[in-house]
């Protein structure tokens, strides 16, 4: 009998661009898969991130400055202890990962957690460059290239776009 392989498709959506400034995490969405294979078992959360979502992050999420004012704190137990433990031991798998990483390190660091080391995550931008070079990579491409549905996708939000992934 083979050992069953255990990943999580991760996604966050954010305040901005910079994880190495100010900007910060304002939701996270994780799907569990084994052997490759969504189990139903997902997280979603929305997070104050104390500071002004972007004009831009707006549009391309929906997610407002009141959307998040009575949300948990990033370091609050139930955001990221809740987080932790979804996600163990396993391997992140992110669309366009750096960014992602960036960011959910930040985010931990800040509450004196251990980083999660790079070699637990896949990078799903990096494995399209390399199997459709010079075709375009980001998450509608893909997902147009493999026949999957966008028609539910009117904003990005992480926990769809994990799904998707």
């Amino acid at each position: 009998m083979t050992d069953s392989i255990r990943e999580i498709a991760f996604d966050t959506e954010t305040t901005g661009l910079n994880w190495d400034q100010d900007d910060r995490i304002i939701e996270l969405g994780a799907v569990e898969l084994v052997n490759h294979i969504p189990t139903g078992n997902t997280f979603q959360t929305h997070i104050n991130p104390g500071r002004s979502v972007a004009e831009a992050t707006i549009r391309i999420t929906g997610i407002t400055d009141n959307d998040l004012i009575d949300k948990p704190r990033f370091e609050a137990p139930e955001i990221v202890d809740a987080f932790l433990e979804f996600v163990g031991d396993s391997t992140l798998v992110a669309h366009n990962a750096s960014f992602d990483r960036g960011f959910l390190n930040m985010e931990l660091q800040r509450c004196d957690r251990d980083p999660i080391p790079e070699d637990r995550w896949v990078d799903t931008v990096a494995l399209a460059r390399k199997r459709y070079p010079g075709a375009p990579a980001s998450l509608d491409a893909l997902c147009k290239r493999y026949d999957i549905s966008l028609e539910s996708r009117t904003y990005h939000g992480a926990l769809l776009d994990s799904l998707l992934l």
